[in-house]
């Protein structure tokens, strides 16, 4: 065999081996049993959440998949039981751009769910052209943050209820770059794609600090965390099926975090016996701790986000 076959056979044999320990080393540590317990994710139908909703359901959860399409969510659900062997997957509607939708998927879940253990808002969209939801809100900041600040006020008492308890919000690093300008917070003066998603990310940040204020001595935790960069179909709005197809596997190979990589601080976040008591604290990538951005300290922008999400919303608190 030529020098240069057994090189390269040689090279191939070692990254795959390389990759194979990152994989490793990225793992939620946490060996937690979930067993008896009740997960929403929302947009579990396919990126993150379908990967953290596959997990959960390996852990023995209940999980209610909460997504825009049901037939998606529906098709999900049989793929997880299929692979996991639990039966206790429930597919439902639940579109984060219509506080109508909203608020029937909460009805629903209130008159049928005794429980809710964990909340997992996770569903997302990233750096749309400019879009209004049904209700007039830009886009970004009405799914991202909006729609989730409704739903899971909506759904507090019963988590508060079925407490120890945990809402786990899925942000992103690109939050240190967000400044919300709350004089044009539908973004009707000026809109970027990239700032209006950074915005909506540091939206998250500053709605999880105020949460954990709002349920010190309640027993329910609130652990907001950003996944490190992930190849997931979240980038649909800015790189072609096809581009994504060709290169994604190649990223993935180089070292790029795949969906189910992603999750597992998600996971972390849900499951984790060691984050006891930690509610508040910022998870990152690889379930590591990570500091607040300086723009998510600011403790008047915590406090205006809240005021503004409950009017618009018409939320009482």
């Amino acid at each position: 065999m030529a020098w240069w076959k057994v090189s390269a056979f040689i090279g191939f044999v070692t990254a795959a081996l390389l990759r194979q320990y990152v994989r490793y080393c990225r793992k939620c540590p946490s060996k937690a049993n979930m067993s008896g317990k009740t997960v929403i994710i929302t947009g579990a139908n396919s990126g993150l959440g379908k990967a953290a909703a596959f997990e959960l359901a390996r852990r023995k959860a209940k999980i209610i998949l909460a997504c825009r399409s049901l037939p998606s969510a529906k098709d999900t659900a049989k793929q997880i039981q299929a692979s996991t062997g639990n039966i206790e997957v429930w597919p439902k509607e639940l579109d984060l751009a219509s506080l109508e939708s909203i608020r029937n998927f909460c009805f629903q879940i209130l008159s049928e769910e005794p429980k809710i253990d964990v909340l997992i808002n996770n569903a997302g969209v990233f750096q749309c052209p400019y879009m209004r939801t049904e209700d007039g809100f830009e886009m970004q900041m009405g799914v991202n943050h909006f729609g989730h600040f409704l739903l899971t006020s909506l759904l507090l008492e019963r988590i508060k209820a079925s407490s120890p308890s945990r809402i786990v919000i899925v942000s992103s690093a690109l939050s240190k770059r967000g400044s919300i300008n709350f004089s044009d917070i539908h973004s009707q003066l000026f809109y970027d794609k990239v700032k209006a998603y950074s915005d909506s990310k540091l939206a998250n940040l500053l709605f999880a600090r105020g949460l954990h204020e709002r349920l010190k001595g309640s027993g329910v935790e609130v652990f907001p965390l950003h996944p490190g960069m992930v190849a997931t179909n979240l980038g649909r709005h800015i790189v072609s099926g096809f581009v994504a197809r060709v290169f994604g596997p190649i990223a993935v190979m180089l070292g790029l975090r795949d969906a189910d990589e992603g999750c597992q601080s998600i996971v972390y976040c849900a499951v984790a016996e060691e984050l006891k008591g930690k509610s508040g604290t910022y998870i990152g990538k690889n379930c590591k701790e990570s500091g607040y951005p300086p723009n998510a300290l600011d403790e008047m922008a915590v406090k205006k986000l809240w005021e503004i999400s409950e009017k618009l919303t018409k939320v009482q608190s």
